[in-house]
């Protein structure tokens, strides 16, 4: 579920200063868009949101979340808004609980 390496990885890249605002800067914004994720909005809304969880997640080490969705990008791409959003969100949402359990607060 979540790439505990590419977390590591980053904290080096990064120091543990600047990894704690970026990784609430990432769940903030994550937040906004699993709120907002909805196939009524169009392909178009949806491929541009899940290109950023994409993105986001890949950075933070959310692997799962990750694959998801490039699945859904590549459909909502193709014109398809028949996306699984409930695996996103709850990729997003079991990830996020997982990776607050390890690492803390960040605030």
């Amino acid at each position: 579920m979540i790439d505990w390496d590419r977390v590591r990885d980053l904290q080096t890249e990064i120091g543990e200063a600047d990894f704690a605002e970026v990784a609430l800067l990432f769940l903030e914004e994550a937040d906004d868009v699993i709120a907002r994720l909805s196939r009524d909005r169009g392909a178009a809304t949806l491929e541009q949101d899940l290109h950023f969880l994409k993105g986001a997640a890949l950075n933070l080490g959310f692997s799962q979340l990750a694959s998801l969705c490039r699945e859904g990008e590549r459909r909502a791409a193709d014109g398809l808004t028949d996306v699984d959003l409930a695996s996103v969100s709850g990729a997003y949402h079991v990830s996020r609980q997982s990776f607050l359990s390890v690492c803390g607060p960040l605030s």
